[in-house]
């Protein structure tokens, strides 16, 4: 099955059996089954075996999975054998919380450029970072290649930066503004909205 062919839905499961096995490999497991899988991460035994069956068959009826094999074989469906950089753009709270954040490299990421039109914040230094004139973000973004991008701005301006983002060349827009964009094919979005989250369980709050 193809990229384009297999169901969003599945590949946003992988990411999540993924992180259980790194989990279990950390603890010196060395195999593990649907069923074990299943309970570390609240899916079925079934959909686990379903969702992998997308790829290739990757475990043997009995003795379940090599975790070191699942692990390798789910990165390299993932692409993250490789180290994506990543530009971040707006420095706000959250953009320096990402900045400062050491948990991305290890799982195929690596923060390489900040961005912000505030001359407040232009050339404050973050970490290892200096931050640079959000002016100057689609040729330096398009020079490095980088072809992902963390999207930290006020709703207000995420579309018209969004814009930019995708002149540079960037493919994938992570989003923290509460807002829906409007991006070309091609272009790929992931929206993280905590209240989106919050407001979900306390449907089942009394």
């Amino acid at each position: 099955m193809t990229q384009n062919e297999t169901p969003d839905i599945i590949v946003s499961r992988l990411p999540v059996y993924l992180r259980a096995l790194r989990h279990m490999h950390a603890q010196g497991k060395h195999n593990t089954s649907s069923q074990e899988l299943g309970e570390w991460v609240g899916v079925s035994a079934a959909q686990i075996r379903k969702d992998l069956s997308q790829f290739g068959e990757f475990g043997k009826q009995g003795t379940g999975y090599k975790i070191d094999f699942l692990i390798g074989k789910l990165s390299e469906i993932l692409n993250i054998e490789r180290v994506w950089d990543v530009a971040v753009v707006g420095v706000g709270d959250m953009g320096h919380a990402i900045a400062r954040y050491q948990g991305f490299r290890d799982r195929g990421f690596r923060v390489a450029m900040l961005f912000d039109n505030d001359p407040a914040k232009i050339g404050e230094t973050i970490g290892s970072f200096t931050v640079r004139d959000g002016a100057g973000m689609i040729s330096a973004i398009q020079e490095a290649g980088i072809q992902i991008a963390m999207l930290c701005v006020p709703a207000a301006v995420a579309q018209a930066v969004a814009n930019q983002l995708v002149q540079s060349g960037v493919k994938a827009i992570l989003n923290y503004a509460p807002i829906s964009l409007t991006v070309p094919a091609g272009v790929r979005v992931q929206y993280l909205d905590p209240s989106i989250g919050l407001q979900r369980m306390t449907y089942y709050l009394e």
